[in-house]
């Protein structure tokens, strides 16, 4: 059919350009046809698009949007002058040569826009969902829109050189020392993403520290050549993925989600003030309730320390704040200069910051008041005012 177009457009166009004549009536026709193939397509698709937002699930409304089904459509009338070229100029192919590159250019334009868009739907596809959105592979969707448009570029060149794209990749090879160095920081972003990935290591969303590099705060974004960390104060700090990678970080973020945050601080004991108790002394705590459910020796055999010990103890064992299902301890250290170290070690329930500070520290109110109750007193390196009274 297409054949007997040009035979019958002879039949009517003569004259000198004649020839000319009808390859301009062809083109425009070919214009007009790709135009209405466009819009044709373009109809069908949103009729499809109302279709996908009607069912039910939503992965399809992601990565089905209305930026692919237009990029869709932009392909219908690049395929469609890549059939018509060859059959009405047939018997002009080498003159007609730009128009067919021209038009496989686009084709593979349209192609590789729509794989990139569909990478890119899926990527903001997983940010939509709370499940998926931790997960660092903002890398990864990066670096598969770079393979994709790397492919498309060697493409491109062996349709304009009219040279098969192996030849390109053997003379790319040539030149692999070179692109190593040019896209390191690429490459090696792109292994540490997929390793902190793989080995979840590092989510969005995560609180890390890296001493290293002055970082503590939680991540906001992790992507191909850069990790953004927003710190505690507020100011951002970018590292490279690799870097995380070569040196070692801490993530708290296990620590958030196993339902407790560790206090491990210690109070420094006088060691003068560590002695036996009398009974009257003994009769003097037991009326206040501070030995209520401990066992006490007899007079004259307990320590004062040894009931502090019991009693902070079992303080921590009956406070509402503190979770019970982890390790708690009351215990003492190796003796300094300082005075003897009594360590509290205890799993506050509540992981987030402001209020873990507050428990902490009422805890520690508390003990701070009560040691001088026993009798002890804490280790305090001597002011200004102890010493002037002394004179």
């Amino acid at each position: 059919m297409l054949e007997s177009i040009r035979p019958f457009l002879h039949e009517h166009i003569s004259g000198p350009l004649s020839g000319a004549t009808i390859n301009l009536v062809l083109l425009a026709g070919i214009a007009v046809v790709s135009v209405l193939a466009y819009h044709l397509c373009k109809l069908l698709l949103n009729g499809l698009e109302r279709l996908i937002l009607q069912t039910p699930t939503e992965w399809d409304d992601d990565m089905l949007d209305g930026r692919m089904m237009k990029a869709v459509s932009q392909l219908a009338p690049a395929l469609l002058v890549k059939w018509l070229i060859p059959g009405l100029f047939g018997d002009t192919a080498e003159s007609m040569h730009w128009l067919e590159a021209l038009t496989s250019l686009y084709i593979l334009w349209a192609i590789i826009r729509i794989l990139t868009l569909l990478t890119g739907n899926l990527y903001l596809a997983f940010l939509k969902r709370p499940h998926l959105k931790i997960y660092a592979v903002k890398g990864i969707f990066q670096m598969i829109k770079l393979i994709f448009i790397g492919f498309g570029v060697i493409i491109g060149l062996s349709i304009l050189i009219g040279k098969s794209p192996t030849v390109i990749l053997a003379a790319l090879g040539a030149s692999a020392a070179v692109l190593m160095l040019v896209f390191q920081d690429t490459i090696l972003g792109l292994v540490a993403s997929i390793q902190l990935t793989a080995n979840n290591m590092l989510r969005r969303g995560d609180w890390i520290e890296t001493k290293s590099n002055d970082v503590n705060g939680e991540v906001i974004e992790v992507s191909l050549t850069a990790v953004k960390v927003k710190n505690w104060d507020n100011s951002v700090t970018t590292i490279p993925p690799y870097t995380l990678i070569k040196s070692s970080f801490r993530n708290y973020q296990p620590m958030r989600n196993s339902g407790g945050r560790r206090v491990a601080r210690s109070i420094y004991i006088d060691v003068n003030s560590i002695r036996f108790l009398d009974s009257e002394e003994l009769g003097e705590l037991q009326a206040k309730g501070w030995l209520e459910g401990i066992d006490v020796a007899d007079a004259g055999k307990v320590v004062n320390l040894q009931l502090l010990r019991k009693y902070l103890a079992s303080y921590l064992a009956n406070h509402p704040q503190v979770n019970h299902s982890m390790t708690t301890i009351v215990r003492q250290l190796d003796p300094t200069p300082s005075g003897l170290p009594l360590e509290l070690y205890f799993f506050v329930s509540n992981v987030d910051w402001t209020p873990f500070e507050g428990i902490a520290s009422d805890i520690f109110d508390h003990v701070y008041a009560i040691v001088g109750e026993f009798g002890l007193s804490m280790f305090q390196v001597p002011a200004g005012t102890d010493i002037a009274r002394l004179k």
